[in-house]
């Protein structure tokens, strides 16, 4: 199979549209290589040397099927005449297709033949048969246009297709804000929508692109009222002066417009930026009804951003993260954190996913996300129990690591959950052989104590394990700060659980006293976990050791 990319953009190889034509045919390419082999060819039209058509019908006349014009444009009808698939790549202009594209195809005139006829459809009053054996070809419109949707603004490129080709006889993929897709800060939502773009290739493959995927290609990149925002914003020039304003201004208008209404909870926020670097503070009020740029900061901030402007644009194009530049005091926040934390709750689109991660939810949609309880629970029960009855304490254990699965049952259960279970079971069977439960705590303390620091040498320290669910799933692995966090965490508990074992070893004497004293310790380690959890990552924001007093 042979397909031809016509790219029909005045912006070459950095068209918009040209982007979605590639993953068209990347996926097209990849379903129909299980086939048969596949070339690719792309020709761009604003580097060839095609001139308009004189209108002197030599090509019907005295050279049939030849131009008297000598180009390009004779190269560009064989590759036409070989190709398979033909793939018309261009952006909208004016309504229609790009100037470029329109004279090349008028040029097309040496493939027709100069008798009347009419189209098979009765579309249109007249038409002209192909020269050519054309009628075995797929032909594929891929475009992009300015608005936020493509919906209404194509009747002209699809009326001329439609003479052209005959109504019915070629796809067409036509996506609005087609600008976003050349801007960086926006490609975890572009990327997305060309995997469905991709995805239309392999089914147009194998007979058709199908209707989820349809509705996924019509499905707008961004809600009307947040692209116009940003699309305005984009030009860098004020609405109410028509003069140029500051790119750093224009920058936080587009950021600002990114912002999720529905996100918000009763609490009106005023988000203020400081760049640095500039000199420059402006406030963002994030309300029910939406955002507003301040200029002038007139309101009381409840989170400030201090960053070189360099830095906030590196992290808005994914060049760095904002955890990895928070982690490397590359910017400071003070204020309430609890913004930043949910910062893909505010400004995320909540589109981004790819088919792993959806193909991943899809299968765990039934089971509820894993909890520290179920491990830790195990333990509680035996050292409180075996402490106020060994015998009966030992049995009350097994009884309840027998029924945490079922109790449990609708969450995923960790390795450290059958851990647990395993050698607190072992240790109440201790307890009862042996009448005494003072060796099997002390165990059960090390053993407790060291699943914490082993943790910390694993790719997730414990509690991240269990607690990721709330900061992104895996995303949150490769934050810094909350694996910095976690890490911390996880060696205070690992390391007051073997002290723990040590001190209850040698102040044995003490016995059950001992045990129930010790019974306070997992109860403030829990205290210690939530209070750091929201205070470290807070204190690190605001330059941790190196923050101004």
């Amino acid at each position: 199979m042979k397909i031809l990319i016509i790219n029909g953009s005045p912006k070459g190889k950095t068209s918009n549209s040209l982007q979605l034509a590639r993953s068209f045919v990347e996926g097209l390419k990849e379903a129909t290589e299980k086939k048969e082999t596949v070339s690719v060819e792309e020709i761009h039209v604003v580097s060839l040397k095609i001139g308009g058509c004189k209108g002197c019908f030599a090509c019907w006349r005295k050279t049939p099927g030849t131009c008297v014009i000598k180009d390009d444009m004779s190269k560009v009808i064989e590759k036409e005449i070989e190709a398979d698939v033909i793939v018309w790549s261009f952006p909208l202009y004016a309504f229609s297709i790009p100037g470029i594209l329109k004279i090349l195809i008028e040029r097309q005139l040496p493939m027709l033949l100069p008798f009347m006829s009419s189209h098979n459809d009765g579309y249109g009053s007249g038409s002209h048969d192909s020269r050519f054996n054309m009628g075995d070809k797929q032909n594929v419109l891929i475009s992009t246009c300015g608005f936020y949707s493509a919906k209404g603004n194509y009747d002209s490129v699809t009326s001329l297709f439609d003479h052209r080709l005959g109504k019915g006889n070629y796809t067409t993929i036509f996506c609005g804000q087609g600008e976003l897709f050349s801007v960086k800060e926006l490609s975890a939502r572009t990327s997305a929508y060309l995997g469905y773009v991709k995805t239309a290739g392999e089914e147009y493959a194998n007979g058709g692109i199908t209707p989820g995927t349809r509705s996924k290609l019509d499905t707008l990149l961004y809600p009307k009222e947040t692209f116009e925002k940003m699309a305005d914003a984009s030009w860098g020039v004020d609405k109410r002066t028509g003069k140029k304003e500051a790119a750093d201004l224009s920058f936080t208008r587009r950021m600002a417009a990114l912002y999720n209404k529905n996100a918000f909870d009763g609490k009106v926020r005023v988000l203020e930026i400081c760049y640095t670097d500039l000199g420059t503070t402006y406030q963002v009020i994030l309300g029910k009804d939406g955002s507003q740029v301040l200029e002038k900061c007139t309101e009381t901030a409840t989170t400030r951003i201090d960053t070189p402007y360099d830095v906030w644009g590196k992290i808005a194009r994914k060049e760095i993260t904002g955890p990895e530049a928070l982690e490397k005091g590359m910017y400071t926040v003070t204020g309430d954190f609890n913004l930043l934390i949910n910062w893909e709750k505010f400004f995320g689109d909540g589109l981004e996913r790819g088919s792993s991660e959806t193909s991943v939810e899809q299968t765990t949609t039934e089971l509820k996300n894993p909890s520290l309880i179920t491990m830790t629970i195990p333990w509680i029960v035996f050292w409180l129990a075996t402490a106020i009855n060994p015998i009966i304490g030992s049995l009350v254990t097994v009884v309840v690591v027998a029924a945490i699965p079922l109790i449990m049952a609708n969450r995923r259960f960790l390795i450290w959950d059958g851990l647990s279970m395993v050698c607190v079971a072992l240790l109440a069977c201790a307890v009862n052989v042996t009448g005494s439960e003072m060796l099997p705590n002390i165990i059960g303390y090390l053993v407790f104590g060291l699943f914490w620091l082993v943790s910390c040498i694993l790719k997730e320290p414990l509690s991240a394990a269990y607690v990721k669910y709330g900061y992104g799933k895996e995303k949150a692995l490769k934050n810094p700060l909350f694996m910095g966090t976690n890490y911390i965490i996880a060696e205070v508990w690992g390391g007051i659980f073997v002290l723990m074992a040590i001190w209850s070893f040698f102040l044995q004497d003490y016995g059950t006293a001992l045990l129930f004293a010790n019974q306070l310790v997992p109860g403030a380690l829990g205290g210690f976990t939530a209070w750091f959890h929201k205070w470290y990552p807070a204190w690190k924001a605001r330059g941790g050791f190196h923050q101004k007093v």
